[in-house]
């Protein structure tokens, strides 16, 4: 009888111990899976550069979109009508912003939002009008006549609506904000022989720096694309961008090298270069870091066709766009 109760006694215990340790080991393995899907990043879309490549040209298609024209406000209906087929949240903020010849231009900063309910965000931004201008182009002739902007303008433009597609197919884990800076390319000319004036350019972000889309917004940061397509492009590290924040413009160009896209993503110092990004980031607080084609050989740093009646869409590249387009999508992928 004593050995028998000792017996049961005993295998109760070890039963009681099983359950105990079974039950802890679930609620561990519970929280282990929840950590796991809590830190489990979004698998990466493929960018695809024929797609890219095909709203770069539908833009250079509508001829140059210079503000107020009747270019411009079709493109301005066509890249809103883009952002909500792909899913996207719009709002075209109208401004009316003045050039430094006076001229009131009829901007419109074109704005598309994902997953508004997450609070962490990162803000992806391009300018989409066209330069008035051929400043410098070869031909004075032309020089007061628009040009077709297809580098520098609707690159940009043409990558993030490819990946504004991707992320309709497939949500990353943080909400991201695409944004079309208007009025970006209408700063003073230099075949004018004007005296200097400050902040001519990038009249469209100074404007949504100043009054954004959502009060106070902020983003964790943002990438400016800009001329972003032109074959054997070379993006060095933009020193305001570094100035800004260069771990993260490090980590943007770690990933393009690991990628296999070395050879565009070039890990030398570059120019300092006023861009949107600069308003972005000084207006709204948070660093805006700019890729952007850089050439040091050239007087102005640009290609050849920066400004002429050249940056037609023999200057875009779909390696090139691939290259971009594939780092940009790892980078806001990876966000967790």
């Amino acid at each position: 009888m004593h050995m028998t109760l000792k017996h049961t006694i005993a295998g109760l215990a070890i039963i009681a111990s099983l359950l105990f340790f079974g039950c802890n080991s679930d609620k561990s393995n519970k929280k282990q899976s929840t950590t796991q899907r809590k830190s489990q990043k979004a698998a990466t879309p493929i960018f695809n550069a024929d797609s890219a490549y095909q709203y770069i040209a539908t833009q250079v298609n509508f001829g140059p979109r210079v503000p107020n024209t009747e270019e411009h406000a079709a493109c301005a209906t066509y890249l809103a009508n883009e952002l909500k087929r792909f899913g996207a949240d719009v709002i075209v903020q109208e401004a009316d912003v003045v050039a430094f010849d006076g001229t009131v231009l009829k901007a419109k900063n074109i704005i598309g939002q994902y997953n508004l309910d997450k609070p962490k965000r990162v803000m992806l931004c391009a300018h989409w009008d066209t330069r008035p201008f051929a400043d410098y182009d070869k031909d004075a002739s032309k020089h007061n006549t628009p040009i077709d902007g297809a580098n520098d303008g609707a690159s940009g433009v043409g990558v993030l609506l490819e990946i504004a597609r991707q992320i309709n197919q497939a949500q990353p884990n943080i909400g991201i904000d695409i944004i079309f800076f208007d009025a970006e390319d209408y700063g003073q000319p230099i075949h004018l022989n004007l005296a200097p004036k400050e902040d001519t350019w990038c009249l469209g972000s100074q404007y949504w720096g100043k009054n954004p889309h959502t009060p106070n917004y902020r983003a964790k940061y943002g990438i400016l694309l800009d001329m972003v397509g032109a074959p054997d492009a070379y993006f060095f590290k933009e020193q305001h961008s570094m100035s800004y924040q260069p771990d993260l413009v490090n980590h943007i160009w770690d990933i393009a090298h690991n990628l296999g896209y070395g050879y565009h993503f070039k890990k030398e110092a570059g120019g300092w270069i006023t861009d949107d990004h600069v308003y972005v980031t000084n207006l709204r607080n948070f660093p805006c870091i700019d890729i952007i084609q850089y050439n040091p050989e050239a007087r102005h740093g640009f290609g050849d066709y920066w400004h002429t009646h050249d940056d037609t869409m023999d200057n875009i590249n779909k390696n090139t766009l691939k290259a971009v387009g594939q780092t940009v999508l790892e980078v806001i992928y990876r966000e967790n």
